[in-house]
């Protein structure tokens, strides 16, 4: 059916343009990605229970596939601003009902990493507070500290928290690239620098998809959620049309050098042939191997550069984490905002502040993920092995189906009417990132239970991929069935008096 014209917007309505530059959406995106996080955490677990030496060309092999979506969502990017992103480019290349499904699963899948990150947050916080400084409180405590204060900045103009990301975000690159620097510069330890342990196709793949380069390549994935809300802040960009695509490479390219140059650093200085044996020996916390992954890019640090970088970095894993949170908070209160504007949530989500910022799409967010973080005190469920795996494995698979859908959606919107862009952008990228998407999500999909701790008591999930208990199969299924129930409500909202509000998903 043909909508009419969405209503125009008014000044409580309507995002604040112009306050967004390439680089001020590009910090949004990094901090998302929290690369010092990454490299601490999923880094060495994937060394360990991966492809070994090979998880430097694991991280390459992932950032080079979402490079290729980055070219068909470019493209689509110069077409169609808006700040439901996914949802407004799903919905004009597969139609409203797959938008607005796509939407909903984009909002369970930001509201899901926020609580995850809100786990780790906690007993980091905990950990660090009480051993530096003597602070003694509960991790939901230094949660819900953090919480309100990414509340407050979430409901500022974005630019101020554009600001505060970017000065995390060259504080935490720079002491990665730093080190990285330094160890190659030193010639690496034992083994040296050796290229071909890190980045062959032989090593890369080594175990095979489903074995250990499987694994690691579910962990490489997983490390890169977030990179796709460039076009959210399309809305609040100076020339998005030109913003919203330089972003998105720079992004990508960005946490694609900074992970597989980390992790190329941090392989070399334990010798590629002992890389395994010694991400165990460094992270081992009272006779507990990987109880401190941390202290493996900690230990290599305080070798190759110094004491007080290690030190740096220990807190500046905390900053990082915070900067995620305020990244996915903003994420999140975009997609409440774009949905209430199409009429596919209630109304009240399209209003904005005085600064700009769509306060009750932060409100929202803020309202669940606090219920949740004190139901899981009140549960005395453990803040990491519970909060932040269980939520940070549904975010990864509910993302990369949404992903699978936006290059489906790019390649039938250019061969079905859109303007001609030429055969390399509007279907051979989108395409074989198609392929590569559908590669990454039956990784995720099978390693779930290694990923989320949801694998059936007594199995190994690293050998039995699919042996799930029943809070695993509930979390896998979950962005799944979402999207059935947003496909439906998209397609009831598409009648009568509903089609001018829902005409905004594809304006």
């Amino acid at each position: 059916m043909d909508l009419q014209p969405a209503p125009s917007e008014t000044s409580g309505t309507a995002l604040h343009s112009g306050r967004l530059t390439v680089f001020g959406i590009a910090f949004f995106v990094v901090a998302a990605a929290a690369p010092l996080v990454g490299v601490t955490g999923a880094v060495p677990l994937a060394v360990v229970l991966g492809n070994g030496a090979g998880v430097p060309g694991a991280y390459l092999a992932v950032g080079i596939v979402l490079l290729l979506f980055s070219v068909g969502y470019a493209a689509m990017s110069r077409r169609v601003t808006n700040t439901g992103a996914f949802f407004a480019y799903v919905g004009r290349g597969l139609g409203i009902g797959a938008g607005v499904g796509s939407a909903y699963v984009c909002l369970v899948a930001y509201l899901a990493i926020q609580l995850s990150i809100y786990g780790f947050f906690g007993a980091v916080a905990a950990a660090r507070m009480d051993d530096e400084l003597g602070i003694s409180l509960d991790w939901w405590v230094w949660a819900l500290l953090a919480w309100v204060l990414v509340l407050v900045l979430s409901a500022s103009s974005v630019d101020v928290g554009a600001r505060l990301l970017g000065a995390l975000m060259l504080l935490e690159i720079s002491t990665l690239l730093l080190t990285a620097i330094a160890v190659l510069v030193q010639g690496g330890g034992p083994g040296g620098l050796d290229l071909g342990a890190s980045f062959s196709p032989d090593q890369v793949l080594a175990g095979g998809f489903g074995g250990s380069a499987g694994i690691a390549l579910s962990f490489a994935f997983a490390s890169f959620i977030g990179f796709e809300a460039t076009a959210i802040y399309g809305e609040e960009s100076r020339d998005p049309k030109r913003s919203v695509p330089l972003a998105t490479y720079l992004a990508v390219g960005v946490i694609t050098v900074l992970f597989a140059l980390t992790t190329f650093a941090v392989i070399s200085a334990l010798g590629a042939g002992q890389a395994v044996e010694q991400t165990l020996t460094r992270s081992t916390a009272d006779g507990v191997p990987l109880a401190d992954t941390a202290n493996v890019l900690f230990s290599v640090a305080r070798e190759f550069v110094g004491g007080w970088l290690a030190d740096l970095m220990s807190w500046l894993v905390l900053s990082s984490l915070f900067a995620g949170l305020l990244a996915f908070q903003n994420s999140a209160a975009r997609y409440f905002y774009s949905m209430g504007r199409a009429g596919v949530l209630p109304r009240v989500f399209e209003r904005v502040n005085r600064a700009g910022a769509p306060l009750a799409g932060s409100v929202a967010t803020a309202l669940i993920t606090g219920v949740v973080i004190v139901v899981f005190w009140l549960a005395d469920k453990d803040p990491v092995l519970n909060l932040f795996s269980w939520f940070a494995a549904l975010a990864v698979v509910a993302i990369v189906f949404v992903e699978f859908l936006v290059c489906l959606a790019v390649i039938r919107y250019f061969r079905t009417g859109g303007e001609p862009i030429g055969l390399w952008r509007s279907v051979a990228a989108p395409a074989l990132a198609a392929l590569g998407l559908v590669l990454g999500e039956y990784l995720l999909m099978s390693r779930f239970g290694l990923l989320a701790g949801t694998a059936k008591s007594g199995v190994d999930p690293s050998t039995h991929a699919w042996s799930l208990n029943t809070l695993g199969w509930v979390l896998i299924l979950l962005p799944f069935v979402v999207f059935l129930l947003g496909a439906a409500v998209g397609l009831a909202r598409r009648s009568g008096e509903n089609a001018s509000a829902v005409a905004n998903l594809v304006s």
